[in-house]
């Protein structure tokens, strides 16, 4: 099957789908969330715990001399909000809505080997160069909330920002999966405003600095671009991938 035959195809398809109404989009999301449901979970809490597992143990042995990351006008603009902590521990949530929604295997691994491959490099960044933000004058006593934060994620290995790249790369794997499942612009830019808040809050909670989450937004940009590559989708904003040649 040529690559003009799959794009004509899911062109087809997503007309069907809006000519019979929502029912078909229900049915799809639905069927989305049971495949390889056991292997979704799975692996991304194997991911998740195995990622937090070497960068906590990098944060709290560092082997080079620890940088201070400079502050930016922008830095300086935006000031803390406590109230961004939300945003900032939904990332977890929003983290887990691509796999969840993906509906093969071939798709799931694409998006695996290439999220996994964005944090080794994050991880190596931090292993040859620790960084930190320059302490806040902030009394973290009167705000609580931060106590657990600052326990498990404190303002170290800060660039680049890791919570910036893997909302990036969720947030651009999102958009193509939605556009797949025929869904409209507002649950599209629901999802992008998410991504949106989620980079402002590693700002506004002064977590990052405006250089971390620039770092941020560039490899997780490069790590989706890489992942959705092989995909028809790259064009056509489906994700139908290429048969191979055998077919």
């Amino acid at each position: 099957m040529s690559v003009a035959a799959v794009r004509r195809w899911s062109a087809k398809h997503r007309r069907r789908s809006r000519n019979v109404g929502g029912s078909i989009q229900e049915i799809s999301l639905s069927q989305r969330l049971k495949t390889l449901w056991l292997l979704k979970a799975i692996g991304t809490t194997s991911v998740i715990t195995v990622f937090f597992l070497l960068y906590l143990y990098l944060l709290k042995n560092p082997i080079f001399p620890i940088t201070e990351m400079p502050l930016t006008a922008l830095d300086r603009m935006i000031g803390f909000q406590p109230s961004a902590l939300v945003f900032y521990v939904s990332l977890w949530v929003y983290v887990g809505l691509p796999p969840a929604l993906i509906e093969t295997r071939r798709q799931l691994v694409n998006y695996g080997w290439a999220v996994g491959t964005l944090c080794l490099v994050g991880l190596a960044i931090f292993l040859v160069w620790p960084t930190a933000v320059p302490p806040p004058n902030i009394d973290w006593d009167r705000y609580p909330g931060f106590g657990f934060l600052k326990g498990i994620d404190d303002a170290g290995n800060a660039f680049p920002s890791l919570h910036v790249a893997t909302a990036i790369y969720s947030a651009i794997w999102l958009e193509r999966l939605l556009r797949d499942m025929g869904r409209g612009a507002v649950i599209r830019i629901l999802s992008w405003a998410w991504c949106i808040g989620i980079v402002y809050s590693a700002l506004a909670t002064k977590q990052h600095v405006a250089v971390d989450a620039l770092a941020g937004a560039v490899l997780g940009m490069t790590g989706a671009a890489l992942s959705l590559q092989p995909c028809v989708g790259i064009v056509s904003g489906t994700l139908d991938y290429r048969p191979s040649r055998s077919t």
